[in-house]
């Protein structure tokens, strides 16, 4: 599960990665023909690149949380089942204690 979290991340921060290459491309071209300035393509690739990392740590967040939550429902799951385990393997103790006790003794029989 974990390991699925860890490529979605990853694939999260390549795509990140190729969009900025992909918004860079495209601003050099404006830049080149003659439609933006530089500094305006500059102050765009400098708020794409800000609103990139926001979403992604936005996102990133979210994933946390929601790991988060399912980790603390696997727990809280695991502990009442123990719970159970616990509970039948006293009422199996005491049964046998009982079989235990009922077999050293002499029976009437005797």
């Amino acid at each position: 599960m974990i390991d699925v979290i860890k490529k979605a991340i990853l694939a999260g921060v390549g795509a990140a990665a190729l969009t900025k290459e992909k918004a860079e491309e495209a601003l050099s071209d404006l830049v080149e023909k003659g439609k933006i300035s530089a500094a305006d393509a500059k102050e765009a690739a400098k708020k794409i690149a800000d609103e990139g990392k926001q979403e992604f740590e936005t996102a990133s967040s979210r994933v946390q949380e929601k790991f988060n939550e399912l980790v603390s429902k696997v727990s809280s799951k695991q502990s009442e089942r123990i719970e159970a385990l616990e509970t039948r393997v006293d009422e199996l103790e005491a049964r046998l204690a009982k079989v235990e006790e009922a077999a050293s003794e002499p029976s009437a029989t005797e």
